[in-house]
């Protein structure tokens, strides 16, 4: 088996990370155990061998979303990859030449928008807005590009018509279609909504708030390269994800990372040693409710990328009902954790059905 050392970041306890015969050794303050229950495409085992750099961050966190800066130039590299696409524009202030960083949304999101590889091309003149780095000068995460045709691109949801009404992207869905004899089985999109919570607020104990408070988003990020997210984070991904019904086994594709969460149903399976990053997961049936608990999760933090821990004794209890017309999945997530929550705590959010909708290969890709 071929093995890879990476020693970026400080050690808190060595794992590693199983992907088709592929095995890379982590030392990191952030763990990542073995995928045994995760299946990462073949494209994936490219990234392995790639130089590994922050591929997936907050973006408030590394970007200033209170400002707005616009820059006028030509495209002279674009990657159009997950999980951010990638361009480098160079800007001309009489004769002065700036070559500016850029990255934008995701592959998976922008396709959808009919957005497609190629609107963007190198030689392009385009103008371009979006948020600064906080780390950097000549770098932005762009939302609006106009194009040479006079098109305006909405690259990101947060972004809002600049120089023309009428735009391609930006599209946020309101509703899904209606079928009640379809039930779980079927692909369902967050599209990128919320969990209904205040993530300020939450109940967390006193050695929980000191490492959050500790926590630095852009220099402790867990999200790092193309390693996959753990339970509960990789729930909150805004991609399609798919129940599919393997008889003692529900299998639930997750888009992002080109992941698959097993659920057994059967009963519990022998705790996985060492623990991955997606736990062990049993599921039952309360009505026509899917009810599903993870425990031994290896997989350091609660939601997002706060900085608030998740310990080995986490137990996850979520629940997936659909609506009664089939339009909606409504999704709730419990997790009991009293080292770092002070009552068990619940999230929650809403899953729509878009007829025709697939997953498709996130391919993950870094530089």
């Amino acid at each position: 088996m071929t093995s890879i050392a990476h020693k970026d970041h400080c050690s808190r306890r060595n794992a590693s990370l199983a992907i088709t015969g592929v095995r890379v050794k982590t030392e990191r303050c952030f763990t990542l155990t073995p995928l045994v229950v995760a299946r990462v495409t073949a494209s994936l085992l490219l990234v392995v061998f790639a130089p590994v750099v922050l591929g997936h961050h907050s973006i408030t966190g590394t970007f200033d979303a209170t400002q707005l800066v616009e820059i006028e130039g030509t495209i002279t590299r674009v990657l159009w990859r997950n999980p951010h696409i990638r361009l480098t524009v160079r800007t001309d202030d009489q004769g002065q030449e700036t070559d500016w960083n850029v990255e934008s949304g995701a592959v998976s999101r922008l396709s959808r928008w009919g957005v497609e590889n190629g609107t963007l091309k190198v030689g392009d003149s385009i103008r371009l807005a979006g948020f600064p780095s906080k780390r950097r000068e000549h770098e932005m995460y762009g939302q609006n590009v106009l194009l040479p045709d006079g098109r305006e691109i909405l690259m990101d949801h947060r972004a809002s018509a600049r120089w023309n009404e009428e735009t391609i992207g930006g599209q946020r869905m309101s509703a899904g279609a209606r079928n009640s004899t379809l039930g779980l089985f079927r692909v369902w999109t967050g599209d990128g909504q919320s969990y209904d919570a205040d993530f300020e607020s939450l109940p967390l104990t006193a050695s929980a708030q000191a490492a959050r408070d500790a926590f630095n988003v852009v220099e402790d990020n867990p999200l790092y390269g193309c390693l996959p997210k753990g339970m509960p984070t990789i729930m909150q991904q805004p991609f399609p994800i798919e129940f599919l019904d393997r008889g003692d086994e529900i299998h639930l594709r997750i888009e992002e990372y080109d992941l698959v969460r097993i659920i057994h149903m059967s009963g519990a399976p022998s705790p996985t040693e060492p623990p991955s990053i997606l736990g062990d997961s049993t599921g039952r049936w309360d009505g026509e409710t899917l009810v599903v608990t993870t425990t031994n999760i290896g997989w350091d933090y609660s939601f997002g990328q706060l900085g608030i821990p998740q310990t080995e004794d986490a137990e996850l209890v979520e629940r997936f009902s659909v609506t009664d017309d089939g339009s909606r999945l409504d999704y709730e997530i419990t997790v009991i954790d009293p080292a770092t929550y002070t009552q068990p705590v619940t999230l929650s959010k809403p899953y729509l059905w878009v007829p025709g909708l697939e997953i498709q290969p996130y391919e993950c890709t870094v530089g």
